[in-house]
């Protein structure tokens, strides 16, 4: 009778999610046995203990294993090499054979409906472990029951045989030096099952501290510990590691440098290449850096005879001399010499560094896929309001991006090793090492894996599509994305059903958070550009009102935005969604309450800064009541109203602005370039003299005085790439000034010119923000005029926040 009951509440717990999972017939394997012939092959046995451990962690059945096979009527898993093919009956060997031929790491996977029997055969023993990863993410599992769809049949093999992720065990990270033993077992565990077969890791020295309040062992100690998960799981293991030392030439400081290494490689019992890049940090020469990666590569190989030593030519200033010396010694192919690496500041794009070197010489990405700002792969043209409070580090799945920003490079590598810094990028992962499997892969698959494995069946379609709806949060101008409060209702719907365990499952609390504070920032943008407003519609009346009392009274309605803030429900939600996940993963999202290094995730440090342009109105207002004269103030007001005037007949333009960025040149697209290599970005940042260089987008003072918003905004061309800025419908017989604005953290050297006509020569930006010269009236001529700016050579690039082209 308890069988009887057991079997009708199984079948209807799933009845609702068998008719909307899209799967015609589903295989009940809730009674299922395990056979696997495998004895002695470590990663056959362990990935057979995976299937077995993740099944009962979900539905707390737990399976039978057996070396033998079994004819009785009950539901079989099989699993196995291609060469235990010939151990299994006649039946299943004919169909699976008959299969598409796969290559190393593929599996082929197949379900006899008949007999109620699943096959996991691996062209190895590494493509065991994914054949089996692919069956728990197809799998529907919860409580009771175990569900697969009857009609799979699948054989694949990887496209690319570097596919991982970079886990650096240090505080600059915004979650994974709080992590135990066990989470990062877990967690490579989670990445090996969605296809990664690479980690890498860090040495204890690296351009951050050495300890952090959250670390549980010393960084010697947890890199040993991730170098042996990998080991388990039998995935690569990487090491970033940077050169740090002063003095890479004296005997004496290359003998201390050496002993470090010599000791870190004895520590991890695993390790198959070292990443050394050029620099960010370490900059070297490339005749010091190659010399010294030789005797690098001799201490490594005392330990591990494979590994090889790959290099980035990742430097912030370098010059052409610094490329051909460098691409010189690559082509030299020195026998310890594993590849070069593709990631964040090489100036080179990946293609041209195809064709530079030699052709059987492999190249490895290390995309970033963690920042939002100051990156690699910056959310494209992104809203100010969201750069200033999501910050660099926030939680950012953006699964189209992703794929998109993979399949534009993916020929000219073998793969990639991502660079993370925590656990914000956590869907990007998953994206990313789906897309190294198969670049075709459709990012709604990935994104239902994801749902249904991590979170549970019955949220598999609402994880997706509301991991789709977060990115989408993202794009465009938010004064008008009225679907971020769609995207929120959404996410309260999961979180009104979801059960105390999905509720604190950190993923979850991830997504939802996100949804919660992109509404919050929503909704406070709406509220101070109202209050801006009024307060500009004030200052009009200041004539009428008297100067004094307009800036009291602006000042008080400026002021309403904390003295009577919005939507304070949502604040206090994310404030509470952060404290859990600090619980659940050590995520630190404050500095104060979670100690975060700053501006390193901590994002909810920042959900209450100005959206307005209230810091800069306070100021100056400040400094005009200070004014003796009433018609002095009166003047200076005006002047506020006016600054974005350009006068009649005149042009202005803020590049942060959609409507202004219709005027900036590119000729290659974002999809054929997505890393802005030769093509315009925007960043943020005012980058004045007296500023420290920071990450995040604040609203600092400059010489005494606030800045205006629009300073915080930027063109960027990078390196020595032009900046062309285009204005047309010009009178052509007409005179014209031009007043730039030149903010942002390059500082770099630049010079202007109109149609090829010079406007100014190099001069050195960041010391002043706005510079003002006459337009040669021959440029002018034709009425339409190509401004160019272009930074000298080794600069990081050409930045241009704001325009007024002034009509004499």
């Amino acid at each position: 009778m308890n069988s009887i009951l057991r079997q009708y509440f199984l079948i209807l717990s799933f009845t609702v999610l068998l008719t909307t999972s899209g799967y015609a017939q589903m295989l009940d394997l809730s009674d299922a046995k395990i056979i696997c012939f495998e004895k002695k092959d470590k990663l056959v046995l362990k990935s057979v203990a995976v299937l077995q451990e993740e099944i009962k962690k979900r539905t707390n059945i737990s399976l039978p294993a057996s070396k033998k096979w079994t004819n009785k009527s009950q539901p079989i898993i099989a699993v196995g090499r291609e060469v235990d093919l010939g151990r299994f009956p006649d039946k299943y060997r004919t169909a699976i054979s008959q299969m598409k031929n796969t290559g190393e790491e593929g599996y082929k996977m197949l379900v006899f409906e008949d007999t109620k029997t699943v096959f996991i055969i691996g062209h190895d023993s590494r493509g065991v472990l994914y054949g089996i990863g692919k069956l728990l993410r197809k799998m529907e599992m919860g409580q009771g029951g175990l569900f697969l769809p009857a009609d799979l049949e699948i054989s694949s093999t990887p496209r690319y045989p570097i596919r991982g992720h970079q886990l650096g065990y240090r505080p600059k990270t915004n979650a994974y030096d709080a992590w135990s033993v066990a989470q990062f077992d877990s967690y490579i565990r989670d990445l090996a099952i969605f296809g990664a077969n690479s980690i890498e890791i860090m040495p204890p020295r690296t351009d951050d501290d050495f300890t952090s309040v959250h670390m549980q062992l010393s960084a010697m100690e947890m890199i040993t510990e991730q170098s042996k998960s990998c080991d388990t799981y039998g995935m690569d293991v990487w090491m970033w590691y940077p050169n740090m030392g002063t003095d890479y030439t004296h005997p004496d400081s290359v003998q201390k440098e050496l002993a470090e290494r010599r000791q870190v490689f004895k520590a991890v019992p695993r390790l198959n290449a070292l990443f050394v890049p050029g620099g960010d940090p370490g900059d070297l020469e490339p005749d010091v850096l190659f010399n010294w990666l030789q005797q690098v590569a001799e201490v490594l190989n005392q330990y591990h005879p494979q590994a090889k030593i790959w290099v980035s030519p990742q430097v912030f200033k370098p010059t052409q001399a610094w490329f051909d010396v460098f691409y010189e010694h690559v082509n030299k192919q020195y026998p310890w010499f594993g590849g070069v690496v593709f990631g964040p500041w090489v100036k080179t794009p990946i293609r041209e560094i195809r064709k530079i070197i030699g052709p059987d010489i492999p190249i490895r990405k290390y995309p970033d896929i963690t920042h939002s700002v100051s990156s690699q792969y910056p959310v494209p043209q992104w809203d100010l309001a969201y750069a200033i409070t999501l910050g660099r580090e926030c939680i950012n799945p953006r699964p189209a991006d992703e794929k998109m920003i993979h399949n534009a490079l993916d020929q000219y590598a073998q793969g990639s090793i991502s660079y993370s810094e925590g656990s914000n990028d956590d869907v990007n992962k998953f994206i990313w090492s789906d897309q190294d499997w198969d670049p075709e892969t459709p990012v709604i698959e990935t994104l239902r894996d994801y749902g249904r494995y991590f979170i549970g069946p019955d949220f598999t379609e609402g994880i997706a599509q509301g991991m789709i709806r977060l990115e989408k949060n993202l794009q465009g101008p938010l004064l008008v994305n009225q679907g971020v409060t769609r995207t929120l209702q959404q996410w309260q719907d999961m979180e009104k059903k979801a059960s105390e365990s999905v509720l604190t499952n950190a993923r979850f609390q991830m997504g939802l958070l996100r949804a919660y504070f992109d509404a919050y920032i929503y909704r406070r943008l709406l509220y101070e550009a109202e209050l801006e407003q009024k307060a500009r519609d004030v200052l009009a009346e200041a004539k009428s009102l008297g100067s004094k009392v307009a800036i009291n009274q602006a000042k008080a309605i400026l002021s309403k935005a904390w003295e009577a803030p919005v939507a304070s429900a949502l604040k206090e939600r994310c404030l509470a969604l952060a404290d859990s996940l600090f619980k659940s993963i050590g995520a630190q999202l404050t500095v104060e309450k979670h100690h975060a290094m700053g501006g390193r995730g901590n994002f909810i440090d920042y959900i209450d800064r100005p959206l307005n342009d209230v810091i800069w109105l306070m100021d100056v207002m400040a400094m005009i009541a200070k004014e003796p004269e009433e018609a002095t103030r009166i003047a200076e007001i005006e002047k506020i109203l006016q600054r974005n005037n350009p006068g009649p007949g005149g042009f202005y333009d803020n590049f942060g602005t959609p409507g202004s960025w219709a005027r900036v040149k590119s000729a290659i697209s974002r999809e054929e370039d997505p890393g802005n290599l030769e093509s315009p970005r925007i960043t943020f940042g005012i980058g004045l003299v007296g500023q420290p260089w920071v990450h995040e987008v604040t609203a600092q003072g400059f010489e005494g005085k606030a800045s205006p918003r629009p300073w915080m905004t930027q063109v960027t061309a990078l390196y020595d790439q032009p900046l062309k800025i285009v204005y047309d419908n010009l009178d052509p017989r007409g005179s014209y000034t031009i007043k730039v604005a030149y903010t942002g953290r390059f500082r770099s050297r630049v010079k202007m010119v109109a149609n090829d006509i010079l406007v100014h020569d190099y001069l050195k930006t960041g010391n002043q923000p706005i510079y003002e010269f006459q337009i040669p009236q021959q440029a002018v001529s034709e009425g339409v005029v190509e401004f160019k700016w272009i930074a000298a050579p080794g600069e990081r690039g050409a930045q241009v926040s704001e325009i007024w082209l002034i009509k004499n």
